[in-house]
């Protein structure tokens, strides 16, 4: 895939932040584990749009 990346100095702060809503988050880290496994959404085509945050990393 191809990237445009405004600034590659942010990589760290914004890795930090996924950890962190990866850490403080427990209901997200469920639903990330639980989709891992089942994969629920396999050989289907979706789109989405959402407002980013690190929570949603």
């Amino acid at each position: 895939m191809n990237y445009d990346v405004k600034d590659i100095t942010l990589a760290d702060k914004g890795k930090k932040r996924i950890e962190w809503a990866d850490n403080d988050m427990p209901v997200l880290k469920l639903v990330r584990e639980r989709f891992e496994k089942e994969k629920p959404f396999a050989g289907l085509k979706m789109s989405a749009c959402l407002h980013v945050t690190a929570e949603t990393a």
